[in-house]
C-alpha cells in the first residue's frame, strides 16, 4: 500500500517524574529526564498520521488545550492554543480531513485534542466530524465507571461528545471493519483496563503504537513502569511478550511521550536488555 507516516506533537506536558517512573529511584530516573525544581519532567503527546491514498488515520490526538487555565496549570500542559492542529496544518491537513481516529484508551492526555481549545466564549467542543472514533470496548467501559484511583484521568464530557456523535465505533477483537485488515489491535490491561495498541505493517517492519504500555524510551527496560499503571507486574509481562516478538520481527515502537524520540527499533543487547535503537526524533511523511 502507498502509505505515508507523520509524527505529530500536540500539547507537551509537565508531570512529576515520581509518578512517571513508578517505584524507580530518582537516582536511575533522572539520567533518562532531568527533573525542574518541581520535581516535573517534559512529556510529550505525539500523535501518529497515517495518510493512505484514499483516506487518512490519525492514532490519538495528545491532551489538547480543553482545559481551562486552572485545569491547564494543574496538570502542567504547557501550551493553550491547540498545537496538534497547528502541527496537521504544517503538513497540510485540517481536523476536518481526518477519516478515521483510533483512540488506545480515554485518558484526557490522549484522548483531550478531540475537543476545541478552551474559550472564554463558551465550552469546548468535538472537532474532527468527519472522522469515525475507533476504541476498544473494555477501554470505553472503563472511562465510563472509573474506579476511584484513576477517576480523574477520564473526562465524562469527552465520552459523551463521542456517544452523541453517532461515530464511535468499540473493538473486542484484533481488528475492525473501521480501519480494515491492514491494522491490528492489541488489547493491554496492565496501565489501564482495556487499552488498544495499534500495530501496522510497513516497509520497516511492524510498527507499534507503544500508548502508556510503553510511553518512551526510559520504559523500554523491562521493569519501569509508571505509577500511573493500574496493574504494573501485568504490564511488564504484556511489555516483555510484545518486545520480544518485536525484536524477533525487526519492529518498532512509537513513542507518544517521549520528548525527543518518536519511534525506535528494539533489540536486546549484550547483556540481554531491550534497547531502544536507530532513534527517529521525528516522521515526516515516511513512506512505507
Amino acid at each position: 500500500m502507498d502509505r505515508r507516516l507523520y509524527s505529530l506533537l500536540g500539547n507537551s506536558q509537565k508531570l512529576d517524574g515520581g509518578a512517571m517512573f513508578g517505584n524507580a529511584p530518582k537516582a536511575l530516573w533522572q539520567r533518562w529526564a532531568e527533573p525542574d525544581d518541581l520535581n516535573r519532567i517534559d512529556l510529550a503527546c505525539r500523535a501518529l498520521l497515517i495518510v493512505e491514498p484514499d483516506r487518512t488515520v490519525l492514532l490519538e490526538t495528545g491532551v489538547g488545550a480543553f482545559f481551562p487555565p486552572n485545569m491547564r496549570e494543574r496538570f502542567g500542559v504547557i501550551e493553550s492554543n491547540h498545537v496538534l492542529l497547528e502541527n496537521l496544518k504544517r503538513v497540510g491537513f485540517k481536523h476536518t480531513d481526518i477519516d478515521v481516529i483510533v483512540l488506545s484508551h480515554l485518558h484526557f492526555d490522549h484522548a483531550g485534542g478531540l475537543m476545541s481549545a478552551w474559550s472564554e466564549a463558551g465550552s469546548p467542543s468535538l472537532l474532527f466530524p468527519n472522522a469515525q472514533f475507533v476504541v476498544g470496548r473494555a477501554a470505553w467501559e472503563r472511562a465510563c465507571n472509573p474506579h476511584p484511583r484513576d477517576r480523574a484521568s477520564f473526562i465524562p464530557e469527552i465520552n459523551l461528545a463521542l456517544e452523541q456523535s453517532a461515530r464511535l465505533h468499540l473493538v473486542t477483537g484484533d481488528t475492525c471493519a473501521v480501519t480494515g485488515p491492514d491494522y491490528r489491535f492489541i488489547e493491554s490491561h496492565g496501565h489501564t483496563p482495556g487499552m488498544v495498541l495499534t500495530e501496522i505493517a510497513t516497509s520497516i517492519g511492524p510498527v507499534v503504537f507503544g500508548a502508556d504500555l510503553i510511553p518512551g524510551r526510559p520504559w523500554v527496560h523491562s521493569a519501569i513502569t509508571m505509577g500511573y499503571d493500574r496493574y504494573p507486574e501485568l504490564l511488564i509481562n504484556e511489555k516483555t511478550t510484545l518486545l520480544d516478538r518485536l525484536v524477533d520481527e525487526g519492529g518498532s515502537i512509537f513513542f507518544t511521550h517521549d520528548p525527543d524520540c518518536a519511534i525506535a527499533k528494539v533489540l536486546r543487547n549484550e547483556r540481554g536488555r531491550f534497547e531502544a535503537v536507530q532513534q527517529r526524533p521525528s516522521l515526516e511523511g515516511l513512506a512505507c
